[in-house]
């Protein structure tokens, strides 16, 4: 026992100061991948493993007549060759799409029942339609260069406008026009009455360009199989352990839970791509049963742009109806979403309902339709990327508000403060459905302006026209909804060593989750931050949890570790009360310690700990201060912030550089605002990649024609300019650390901005319109275009 002013308590007190929330403290994390030490999966072997290499379709769309395997299984160092007969027979589940979304008409999404391999149909370029494991990976290669697929080529669509349209190419018997969903949000009547009334009316067409993910670390998966238990184990990168093994054992193996055992180390990225499972997965599996030794996959580069997930891709029509005064009266969006060739994970919600729970803003939009149709086409699969629908419907919202200034004569800042959200009127129910909880849209927009320089642009332009150059600048808002509520895991164990471990559902892929889970541990314990460890990556330990994704890391595993931290301290008052021989209700806890109310007698957490574990407590006295607790569902926060964008393009060649960018974001409570500006960092660098140069693009045939980095660019450093980052944090009331997810709001900041600021740099040509990627071509384009229709 030891009183308040021991030499323990003080450190204490001072760690909390150094490590505790709000403190911008290094990562854990950087030493040992900064110095090469960190495993990813492909890092992992285990003895006797085969190496598997997956055959794919050369063609975008036709019949499977027939596959000759013969040829390949005769070659060196084959273990077996596999096709979709025998994974169907096998007994495995389709790949589905678990979103209970309905059509207008009230039915539901359609699905495509995707099979690991292709039996019938190949429907895009990369399609799996067989594999092979050979005693070495050269050896893999060769023999599936062996193996004879007769197709019987299909025309082939893969625009989705065009998709949708009679008389296109179907890829589906069952599903109509390729329509997947005609996904309808809104009160129809009430949105035709405000367009009616309307003084004026700006309409916009939009072209979101596909992208691709490219991770740093591709996919991967290392699978073994343990006949005596009859139970599956693979190491892949995922987004969280829980849900994934969920899918893999209930949805695809359809084997009891605990036959799966899902293990992730180091992820090198994913952005959304690899919170789903894949067919390659399933064929390795198949593989470590049928030949009783594991098997190793792992995807190159040039496979990776034809097999992983594909981002955004839309066509989309919108509309803003206005009074007199500029102020929004409703909003139409209409348009077209590309799905590719299957459904899987959630790739329908980012191209429709997304864009109608956040395309409303910070800005006052009494009502609105969303009338978007997803649809199948003869492409790569779509899924969600660093934002699925948040940056898209931002985007959307910042164009036309733009274009509607322009066009009525107001000034574009004075239309935005004129339909702010004003914090009088929070909690607000928006006309999506939502109800923002918290958020000052106004002052946030006022410390851009302030921190940008706004007020001085046009000297800048001046000098920049001086120079040959013409300047931009725009200014935009954007309001993110981020992941629904779900329930999350919030484990803490006391180990024998004197480490305090968490273990949650959410899980790191970049994002530096260690180091603000063991903060927030830590001022609400008071245990020694560095001794704090995290467990997110074996579903034998992280029983719950949906994954890191939709910006909700920081809020679900914060609410969860929060509320475990209570029943530690629960726990420890009753323990603390029989060591101290006090009644419970005498015991009080603050900064680590338990102590008698009114005396100096006190007890440390880690002593108390080691205490209760190793010795022997009465029945009615926790043996341990560990906890096992899962949250109950955790609400969407709104992070909201302004972005501030100039730009200087040369009219000669049309070469766009970002020559200012201002960030001022509301994410409540920030744990850790190192953590959050690199995250912001990396979300308008994604951001600049969609702007000026990322695009999947396709020819007629349905061939890719971005599948490497020869076509496929993507910003390097020189591309990306120095930001200037601001705070303006208003808690959220939805969760006891007032947080607010950060991870995508880069994205949604930065698209509208840097678009609009390329169309404001052009304006004094007579631009108007303009789509992403806004290459120099494109905006060479634009210029001659423009001085043409002058002459």
């Amino acid at each position: 026992m030891q009183d308040h002013t021991s030499p323990a308590s003080l450190e204490n007190a001072l760690a909390v100061q150094k490590y505790g929330v709000g403190q911008p403290v290094r990562r854990k994390e950087d030493d040992t991948l900064v110095r090469g030490k960190g495993k990813y999966t492909d890092d992992f072997n285990l003895p006797r493993q085969g190496y598997a290499w997956i055959v794919r379709s050369s063609h975008a769309h036709g019949v499977i007549r027939g596959i000759d395997t013969e040829a390949a299984k005769a070659m060196p160092g084959v273990l077996g060759v596999w096709t979709g007969t025998d994974l169907v027979a096998a007994g495995y589940g389709p790949f589905t799409c678990a979103l209970p979304l309905k059509s207008r008409d009230g039915t539901p999404l359609h699905q495509t029942n995707r099979t690991a391999l292709m039996t019938d149909k190949v429907r895009y370029v990369g399609d799996p339609v067989a594999f092979v494991v050979a005693e070495t990976l050269v050896q893999a290669r060769d023999a599936a260069e062996a193996v004879t697929v007769d197709i019987d080529p299909l025309p082939a669509v893969t625009d989705p406008e065009e998709a949708a349209q009679p008389g296109a190419p179907q890829l589906y018997d069952h599903i109509p026009n390729n329509v997947a969903l005609d996904y309808h949000f809104g009160d129809a009547e009430k949105v035709e009455a405000a367009f009616k009334s309307a003084a004026h009316v700006t309409k916009i067409d939009v072209i979101n360009n596909r992208v691709a993910v490219v991770a740093m670390e591709p996919r991967a998966a290392l699978a073994a199989y343990d006949k005596p238990t009859e139970r599956f184990t693979i190491q892949v990168p995922t987004q969280g352990v829980a849900a994934n093994r969920t899918g893999l054992a209930k949805n695809l193996l359809k084997v009891p839970h605990d036959k799966v055992h899902l293990l992730t180390a180091n992820v090198g990225g994913s952005f959304g791509m690899k919170n789903i499972n894949y067919p390659e997965y399933i064929c390795i599996l198949h593989a470590a049963k049928a030949l009783g030794r594991p098997v190793k996959w792992t995807d190159e580069r040039s496979t990776s742009f034809l097999s992983d997930s594909h981002g955004r891709a839309q066509k989309v029509h919108c509309e803003l109806a206005l009074d007199a005064d500029g102020k929004f009266l409703g909003l139409k969006v209409s348009g077209y979403g590309n799905l590719g060739a299957y459904i899987t994970g959630v790739a329908p919600q980012p191209l429709s309902l997304n864009i109608g729970k956040n395309i409303a803003s910070v800005y006052r939009t009494p009502v609105m339709t969303v009338d978007i149709k997803t649809v199948l086409t003869n492409t790569t699969l779509m899924g969600a990327y660093r934002g699925a629908g948040r940056p898209e419907a931002n985007y959307f919202m910042e164009r036309l508000i733009d274009r509607a200034a322009d066009e009525m004569g107001i000034n574009r800042l004075t239309l935005r403060k004129r339909n702010f959200i004003k914090p009088a009127q929070i909690p607000f129910n928006a006309s999506s459905g939502m109800v923002y909880d918290s958020g000052d849209f106004q002052g946030v927009f006022d410390k851009a302006l302030e921190i940008s320089d706004h007020a001085n642009f046009a000297r800048r332009k001046k000098e920049s026209r001086k120079n040959g150059k013409l300047r931009g600048i725009a200014v935009g808002s954007y309001l993110e909804v981020t992941a629904p509520p779900n329930v999350e895991l919030g484990k803490i164990v006391f180990e024998n060593d004197g480490s305090v471990k968490i273990i949650t559902g959410t899980l790191d892929y970049g994002q530096g989750h260690a180091t603000p889970f063991a903060q927030i541990l830590a001022s609400q314990l008071g245990v020694p931050f560095e001794r704090v460890t995290l467990e997110q990556g074996d579903s034998d330990l992280v029983h719950t949890g949906n994954g890191t994704g939709g910006s909700r890391s920081i809020t679900a595993s914060g609410m969860a570790i929060v509320e475990a931290s209570r029943l530690v301290i629960e726990k420890g008052k009753r323990a603390a009360a029989h060591l101290m021989e006090a009644a419970e209700g005498d015991i009080e806890f603050a900064g680590g310690q338990f102590t008698i109310a009114g005396t100096d007698r006190s007890i440390d957490i880690m002593d108390l700990a080691k205490r209760v574990r190793d010795g022997k407590m009465p029945e009615d006295v926790p043996s341990s201060l560990d906890v096992d607790h899962t949250s109950g569902p955790v609400p969407s926060t709104f992070p909201n912030g302004c972005h501030v964008a100039e730009v200087e393009i040369d009219p000669e060649t049309g070469v766009v550089q970002i020559v200012r960018y201002t960030g001022v974001n509301d994410f409540g409570t920030v744990v850790n605002p190192m953590l959050v500006a690199g995250q912001l960092h990396g979300g308008v660098a994604q951001g600049i990649g969609q702007a000026f140069m990322e695009c999947v693009s396709y020819d007629a045939s349905g061939q890719p024609i971005t599948g490497s980095f020869m076509d496929y660019a993507l910003p390097r450093a020189q591309d990306i300019p120095h930001m200037q980052i601001g705070d303006h944090a208003v808690p959220a009331k939805s969760n006891p650390l007032g947080t607010k997810g950060c991870g995508e709001a880069g994205c949604a900041g930065s698209l509208s901005t840097l678009t609009n600021a390329v169309l404001d740099a052009l304006s004094e040509l007579g631009v108007t319109q303009i789509d992403m990627p806004l290459t120099p071509e494109r905006v060479w384009r634009a210029i001659h275009g423009a001085k043409a229709k002058v002459a």
